[in-house]
Formats: structure tokens, C-alpha cells, sequence
């Protein structure tokens, strides 16, 4: 079956709820499904139930011990920075052929494949990679996640073409309400609807534990 990259406009829009969204709602449905969140900044094994990994394991049905957050998550950072910086302070760096390989073999004919990424799309892995490079060679069409804060329409668009220019197909895109906003949700989604022809889905402000299984219906952005 078919593989989708979960990305956004930025940092702290909704991409882990959106791609745990998905696959809990995919899960009901009876289909297969995996999400894996392969690189991550920010990451404390101390907080580690707390994490994005974590979320993801909780929408699959699965307890996120230790081994089963380095198995969809095996690239894991401190910092709570760009990958770049993050990687950069341990003196490390983002391989970028391997974090598209790990993507490639946890692709399986039988199952969808979540990839949610990190950060925003045009944020640094390292050298002169980003975000961008990684959905390229990942081949996946990508999900995007915006907001509805004032100048997410032109965050929006920037994005969108990019990935176009890329050659990036996109399957949808995810408004995603933020908080204390004043602009509003209903009509930040109708605009770039008109603007994108693009399927648009709107998610209002979610919290709590497991806000997951609260989220508008998401399956109609994969196919097949």
C-alpha cells in the first residue's frame, strides 16, 4: 500500500496529532497501518512517554517502551532545536540516505506507512539538507499541516509551492485551529481551498490525553 509524509508549515502546528489521528482512525477502519516518526529533537528518555514517538505508539495500540520508540524513532536528539543545531551540539549529524532508507524498508505492501516528519518543510537536517530533500527521496506524497494564525495563508502557499516545484504530490492539507487566535479557522480553511484547489480538512483546538481520538475524520487524505 501507499506511504505519506506528514509535514507543516512549522513547529508546534499538529503534525503529531494529525499523523496519530490518522493512523487510530486507519486502525478502526480495519486497514493496516504504521506511523513512524524517524527523527526527533527534544527527546528525553526520561520524558519519553511524553513524546511524539510515544503519541504515535498510543494510536497504534501499542505501549511505548523503550524498544518500541527507538524501533519508529531511531534517530533521536536533546536538543529541542532544527536538526541541524540539535545534531551539531552532539557532535553528530542527520544522514540523510539513511533516514530515506530507514523510510523505504518500513514500507510494506499490506500496510499504509505514516511518516510524520520534523518541524517545518524547509527546516535544515544539516549540510545543505532539509526537510524538503527528505520527502523527496522518501517518495511519498506529503500531508501538510498549517494553522490559523495570522500569516499562515502565506506560510501555506510558500509551502505548498515548494513542494510542487519539487515535484511533490500533495494529498492534502490539514488546518489545524491554533490557539488564541484571532483569525478564523472556518475561514482560513475556505480560502485556501479556493486558492490551492487542494483538499482541505479542519481541525479544531484539540487537548487533553489521547486528543487523538477526537479528531475530525482524516481518512478521506489517503487513498486506496
Amino acid at each position: 500500500m501507499s506511504a505519506y509524509f506528514i509535514t507543516a508549515t512549522g513547529t508546534g502546528i499538529g503534525k503529531t496529532l494529525v499523523t496519530a489521528a490518522l493512523a487510530y482512525q486507519l486502525g478502526a477502519q480495519g486497514r493496516q497501518v504504521n506511523a513512524i516518526k524517524p527523527l526527533v529533537t527534544g527527546y528525553s528518555p526520561e520524558t519519553a512517554r511524553e513524546s511524539d514517538p510515544a503519541v504515535l505508539l498510543g494510536a497504534l495500540g501499542r505501549a511505548p517502551d523503550a524498544a518500541a520508540i527507538a524501533a519508529i524513532a531511531p534517530y533521536r536528539f536533546a536538543a529541542p532545536l532544527a536538526p541541524a543545531m540539535a545534531a551539531k551540539r552532539e557532535g553528530r549529524a542527520v544522514d540523510l540516505p539513511a533516514l530515506a532508507d530507514f523510510c523505504r524498508r518500513e514500507r510494506h505492501s499490506d500496510t499504509i506507512l505514516l511518516i510524520e516528519g520534523v518541524g517545518g518543510v524547509m527546516v535544515p537536517l544539516g549540510g545543505t539538507h532539509t526537510v524538503l530533500d527528505w520527502i523527496v527521496a522518501a517518495g511519498a506524497p506529503a500531508i501538510l499541516v498549517t494553522g490559523s494564525y495570522l500569516g499562515t495563508l502565506s506560510h501555506t502557499l510558500t509551502a505548498i509551492e515548494v513542494l510542487r516545484r519539487r515535484g511533490v504530490t500533495l494529498a492534502g492539507l490539514v488546518v489545524s485551529a491554533t490557539a488564541d487566535s484571532g483569525v478564523s479557522l472556518a475561514e482560513t480553511a475556505n480560502l485556501l481551498r479556493e486558492l490551492t484547489q487542494a483538499q482541505v480538512i479542519e481541525v479544531p483546538r484539540i487537548a487533553g490525553p489521547e486528543a487523538w481520538r477526537r479528531v475530525p475524520d482524516l481518512t478521506a487524505l489517503v487513498a486506496g
